[in-house]
C-alpha cells in the first residue's frame, strides 16, 4: 500500500517577493514530514509584467530555499524564470534537495497577455515523473482546458494543476479539475491562488471524483491511498 499525505496550498500572493516567499515556508514548515505539496501558479511573483527580469532572478534565491525544504517534504511550484532573454512559465518540481523535474507552461492564455510576455514552453517537457513510486503529471493553469494535453499524463496516479484562475470561471476550474480526476482515474491535485481576482478552489480529487476543498483555508490536505487508483481502474475497466 502507498500512503502519501497531500496539501494544496491557497494562498494571495503580495507585492513584496520576500513576503511571498517566508509566507509559503511558514506555511511549508506547516505540513508533514513525506508530504506532497503545491503550490499555486506563480505564487511567489503573480504575473508582474512589469517586474520580469525582478521576478525571474527571484527564482534563484526562492529555488535554494525550496531546494532545501524538499529534503523533508516535496515541493511544487512554477517560477517565472529567463533563458536566452526569454521568460518562461516554469513548473519545477523539488524532491530530495533536487529538482526532479520541469516543464515550460505550453499553452499561454491569451485573455491574460500571457503570449506577449512568455515563450511557449516544449510540448514534450509534459511528461510523466515518479516521487516515491507515485507516477505523476502535471498541467498548467490554462492548459487544463487542453484534452490532448490530458492525454499526456493519462496514465498518472497523482496530477498537479497549478492555477491563478479567475473568479468569474471558477465553476469551469472546478469543474475541469474533478471531470480530469474522473477521466484519468487519477488523484488530481489543484492549486489556485486566493487574491480577490481569483477563483480559490483549491482541491484534492480522487479517482472516483471525491472533492477535498475549503475555500476559507490556506492549507487543504489529505491523506490519500494510492491503492484506490488501481481499484477504480480495475470497477470501471477503461483500458488504462
Amino acid at each position: 500500500m502507498i500512503s502519501k499525505q497531500l496539501y494544496t496550498l491557497q494562498i494571495k500572493t503580495k507585492q513584496n517577493f520576500t513576503e511571498n516567499l517566508a509566507h509559503l515556508r511558514d506555511l511549508i514548515l506547516q505540513c508533514q514530514k513525506g508530504s506532497i505539496i503545491l503550490a499555486p501558479e506563480v505564487s511567489l511573483t503573480n504575473f508582474c509584467y512589469q517586474r520580469m527580469s525582478e521576478a525571474a532572478e527571484f527564482a534563484k534565491e526562492a529555488t535554494s530555499v525550496l531546494l532545501e525544504l524538499s529534503y523533508e517534504k516535496t515541493i511544487a511550484i512554477t517560477f517565472i524564470e529567463q533563458y536566452r532573454k526569454k521568460f518562461y512559465n516554469n513548473l519545477k518540481v523539488f524532491h530530495k534537495g533536487e529538482l526532479l523535474h520541469k516543464q515550460s507552461k505550453h499553452k499561454l492564455f491569451p485573455l491574460g497577455n500571457e503570449h506577449l510576455h512568455f515563450k511557449a514552453g516544449s510540448l514534450e517537457e509534459i511528461i510523466p515523473f515518479e516521487i516515491d513510486g507515485i507516477k505523476c503529471g502535471a498541467i498548467n493553469c490554462f492548459e487544463l482546458r487542453f484534452i490532448e494535453l490530458w492525454q499526456k499524463v493519462k496514465g498518472c496516479d497523482l496530477i498537479f494543476v497549478p492555477a491563478q484562475w479567475g473568479k468569474e470561471r471558477k465553476e469551469h476550474f472546478e469543474t475541469l479539475c474533478k471531470a480530469l480526476a474522473i477521466t484519468t482515474q487519477s488523484f488530481v491535485i489543484a492549486s489556485d491562488g486566493a487574491n480577490d481576482s481569483i477563483a480559490k478552489g483549491s482541491a484534492i480529487i480522487s479517482p472516483f471524483g471525491s472533492v477535498t476543498k475549503d475555500d476559507s483555508k490556506e492549507i487543504i490536505g489529505l491523506k490519500v491511498n494510492f491503492n484506490e487508483v488501481q481499484q477504480v481502474r480495475k470497477f470501471i475497466d477503461i483500458g488504462l
